[in-house]
């Protein structure tokens, strides 16, 4: 007897007797235990619900199955054989445009799981669907459908992805049928005329301007109608900015055809000839260039699209994928409202961020994991960002064998359930639909997706490479292979749109355009001949301003700064500590170098930045010194006392980052890049531990402004000081960012003030969104965040200004005495400091701290050592070793002052590690450098 009794749509209906008995007891041990039922029958319970029991006597019905226990189980392998396709269905797909990769079907085909045509025919194709698609009306031809959505042009992977309702999503849009377009005939010859200025523009290159480097789009020339369909769908949803980040392949034909940039601009930049006079005239495009400048396959241009939506491709080096954590913050900072007191009100919905990687960079670069890792906390993500890996199958001449150890290269993202789809990049049709799926996923999930566009490069890693040299095989199979532009051209003359003519035709008049083009270049411009000169308001520096705030600002700030809801509790300690802060205020203690922090980030609030700090543990920080985050001992509420002070104009963020550098120090560049009014600060738990994001500092944030003419303010707190902790807790490698200092590219500091650090903060702030913005590096302390010779007065906030030299209080007092000079920053200062006791001052020593070292005050400097007529010496002191820290840098400042008179160094020998392993033999070294400095 059959089971007519169930819900429609259930294949229960197929069983009866002992066969559904069956299937009633798993059911039971099912709702006990899921995992000791097969996976296959749990997924149909979960499904379709349960069994229903048989129906009543002389019901009437059809008997679908034999009774026998087999047809159960051909049910289940038939479930199984469905999931196999979706799962496996990748390894059989038509993704490889050279077909240069054997197809592995042995997973999908039904004989693996015991059925047959006849098998599978008799069940209903509701077993294999939650929605039967249209025109599928049994198991037979459910399992045909699924085969060939799933192995076709584009395949793709999305078991990894945990949320039900992600997968249903993604499983429905794909066995729908919904990834396809559906062109018009219009829309076919558009697409063809699209494909041949790709190719043409890479053809034109290759001949007029034999043997330059361009590093070719070609064999991805999909990457651009990819792009186009992104910026479509971007603007169509009322977007603000989509923002680019792509190393150098293709990136000169996305600049020409998605960005919009003249083909006059470009080929005027391969001639060496100026490109002003072809600027678009009303404003559409937007380039920068510093004074030094890149080359062109490094540069970025904005286009302004007539609907108002802004394409950004960002300037980036030559470092494989380090842009896109860059590009991420950009992205966040468009996202984030930023003109109200609280939090930032981020807007996924105002800008994206599409991240274009190379195939053997992905797997490569640890920069890819450090980005999708931070992709979905609270300070970091963007509401998802579209990853398209570039896939040309080969790293410069290394073959993915040797390159990764996964099957794709895009296997490192299924760790962060990042869907995948991989897609036949000479498939130009399938490739938009494809972009129009991921963008859908995005803007529904707020999630990362990644295309894998699988294509070839069809010169070597640049034009003048021979890569049958290196890549024999592949190269074969590349130089006997047609064009996107070609097959498409035959699809369309095969389809009877165009005929084999028109797409010669069409050919030949898109080099006819570029060669106009060109010919306009040869007769309308001049020899470009940059001026690589500083411009004279960079090298000026900043002017001296004044950054003191009045007393009744800052006393009533402080109030409220201690002041939380009735119902929040506090830590009892924490409490009876921040609650000291009051004393200063009363005449009594001193404002530590937390509390001037935080009183500096308040009044810059009050002028209107905004204020985004993050770092590892930056919310406590490291040292438990800020505290600008409470927490409610009781449920674990959070309180933000910089969320409720008074006359707040802007937003403050803090957020503890993930235990990365490179790519979080990359994603604050970008934010401050974009957000040009906030104040954005980064701070490494200690400092040596910003050397994992060394190539942001080399390539970004020293240099940007010279190549790029791209200012940021950004600000690195890097925690620094000898406290016998050992080699990797000492030194920040201060001598590395002075290494990289020129051209007034930015501010190097190692305070010995609290009041110091106020007053550079709120420097800094003041110049935000100026020319001379710049970054600033500064050295913060660790053992001296409490020290009362650090701490400040009231009256050092209320007063003055940055000091880029501050003189040792009771030195100084008889110059003529004075024989020694000695210079020192930051902790080692103090050191000094502690041994000058008041009533025993050696009038023969005077003490000057350089807290700012670049640029090095040496006006400032000479204006001191001019009171003293007696000097004989000169003498730096430092706690590093003398091949590190500040003295390689200073000596030749400090030699062209002292005019003659003999320089010395006082500090530890030359080393290879930055300071001894154990607290003891740090202290005898310490004691013997200071005792050096103090004794005649």
């Amino acid at each position: 007897m059959s089971n007519n009794f169930a819900a429609p749509g259930s294949p229960w209906g197929s069983f009866s007797g002992p066969n559904l008995g069956y299937v009633m007891e798993q059911y039971d041990l099912y709702r006990e235990n899921p995992e000791q039922v097969d996976p296959e029958l749990a997924e149909l319970f979960r499904n379709f619900g349960p069994p229903a029991a048989p129906a009543p006597a002389g019901s009437t019905g059809e008997a679908a199955a034999s009774g026998s226990p087999a047809d159960l189980f051909k049910a289940i392998a038939a479930v199984q054989l469905a999931d196999a396709i979706r799962d496996y269905g990748h390894l059989a797909a038509d993704i490889f445009p050279l077909k240069d990769y054997e197809r592995d079907s042995s997973r999908i085909e039904p004989s693996a799981y015991g059925l047959d045509d006849a098998d599978l025919h008799v069940l209903p194709a509701s077993l294999f669907f939650k929605d039967v698609p249209a025109g599928v009306t049994n198991g037979l031809e459910a399992i045909r459908h699924l085969r060939k959505v799933y192995t076709g042009k584009a395949a793709y992977e999305f078991a990894q992805v945990i949320d039900p309702e992600e997968r249903d999503w993604l499983q429905s849009y794909i066995e729908s049928g919904s990834v396809k377009v559906e062109l018009s005939k219009d829309e076919k010859k558009a697409l063809l005329e699209r494909l041949t200025k790709v190719e043409g523009f890479e053809k034109f290159i290759h001949r007029t301007f034999v043997g330059a480097k361009r590093f070719s789009i070609e064999g991805l020339d999909t990457l651009v109608v990819l792009l186009d369909e992104l910026v479509r769908k971007t603007g169509v949803r009322s977007m603000k900015e989509l923002l680019i980040g792509m190393a150098h392949r293709g990136r000169l034909n996305v600049l020409t055809h998605v960005l919009n940039k003249p083909y006059e601009i470009m080929f005027a930049q391969f001639a060496g000839l100026s490109e002003e006079p072809f600027m678009p005239k009303d404003g559409s495009l937007e380039l920068t260039r510093g004074w030094f400048g890149d080359v062109k396959y490094h540069m970025g241009a904005t286009y302004n699209s007539p609907e108002g939506l802004k394409v950004k491709l960002a300037y980036n080096p030559s470092h494989l994928e380090v842009v896109n954590p860059v590009i991420t913050g950009q992205t966040r900072a468009a996202q984030d409202e930023t003109d109200s007191p609280g939090q930032p009100v981020q807007h996924a919905d105002r800008a994206h961020a599409v991240l274009i990687h190379g195939d053997a960079a992905f797997t490569g670069e640890g920069i890819n994991p450090e980005t999708f890792n931070y992709s979905r906390t609270n300070g970091f993500n963007t509401g998802g960002s579209i990853h398209v890996i570039a896939n040309n199958m080969i790293g410069f001449t290394t073959e993915h064998y040797d390159s990764r150890s996964t099957l794709y290269s895009s296997d490192p993202a299924k760790g962060y359930e990042v869907p995948v789809i991989h897609v036949n990049a000479d498939a130009p049709e399938m490739v938009i639909a494809v972009a129009r799926l991921a963008f859908e996923y995005r803007e529904r999930f707020g999630k990362d997706i990644l295309i894998d566009l699988l294509g070839y490069r069809r010169f070597g890693h640049n034009e003048m490479d021979e890569p049958l040299v290196t890549n024999p095989m592949m190269y074969h199979h590349i130089h006997q292979h047609p064009t996107v532009r070609e097959l498409y051209g035959k699809q369309l003359a095969e389809e009877g749109i165009l005929t084999e003519d028109d797409v010669k035709k069409l050919d030949e008049e898109t080099f006819k355009t570029m060669q106009a083009a060109y010919d306009r270049v040869k007769e309308t411009s001049g020899k470009d001949t940059p001026d690589n000169s500083t411009p004279e308001v960079i090298m000026a520096g900043y002017p001296g301003i004044d950054t003191g705030v009045s007393e009744e600002r800052l006393r009533r700030m402080n109030a409220e700064l201690l002041e939380w809801p009735g119902d929040f509790h506090v830590f009892k300690k924490l409490s009876r500590i921040l609650k000291r802060r009051e004393e200063p205020f009363n005449g009594k203690g001193k404002i530590d170098w937390a509390h001037a922090e935080t009183l500096a980030f308040g009044s810059i609030l009050q002028d209107g930045h905004p204020v985004r700090l993050t770092g590892q543990d930056a919310q406590r920080g490291t040292f438990a010194q800020r505290h600008l985050v409470l927490h409610d001992e009781q449920d674990g509420t959070e309180y933000v006392p910089l969320h409720h002070i008074s006359d707040s104009k802007a937003s403050f963020a803090v957020y503890n980052s993930p235990l990365s550098e490179a790519s979080i120090v990359a994603y604050e560049f970008g934010y401050s890049l974009e957000n040009q009014n906030a104040l954005v600060l980064w701070e490494a738990q200690y400092g040596d531990f910003a050397n994992m994001a060394q190539m942001m500092f080399d390539q970004f944030i020293s240099s940007s402004a010279s190549k790029w003419g791209q200012n940021a303010g950004m600000v690195m707190l890097l925690p620094h000081g000898y406290e016998g902790q050992g080699p990797e807790h000492s030194s920040a490698r201060i001598e590395r960012y002075l290494q990289l200092s020129a051209e007034n590219n930015w501010t190097v500091a190692n305070l010995s003030s609290a009041a110091n650090y106020f007053h550079i903060l709120r420097r800094q702030a003041e110049h935000l969104g100026e020319e001379t913005s710049r970054p600033l590096v500064i050295t913060t302390p660790k053992s001296l965040l409490r020290h009362p010779l650090v701490g400040a007065d009231l009256e050092d906030l209320t007063d003055g200004k940055f000091q880029t030299v501050i003189e040792q209080p009771g030195l100084g007092k008889k110059p003529k005495k004075v024989e020694r000079i000695a210079f020192a920053s930051g902790k080692m200062a103090i050191d000094l400091a502690e041994q000058v006791k008041e009533g025993e001052e050696p009038d023969w020593l005077h003490i000057v701290r350089v807290e700012q070292l670049y640029p090095f005050p040496s006006d400032r400097i000479r204006e001191i050592v001019a009171r003293f007529p007696n000097v004989k010496e000169f003498m730096w002191v430092q706690e590093e070793p003398k091949n590190m820290g500040s003295w390689s840098f200073a000596e030749p400042y400090i030699r062209e002052i002292a005019d003659g008179k003999d320089v010395v160094y006082n500090g530890r020998i030359m080393r290879s590690s930055p300071s001894e392993g154990d607290g003891k033999s740090h202290k005898i070294e310490q004691d013997r450098i200071i005792q050096t400095a103090m004794s005649k």
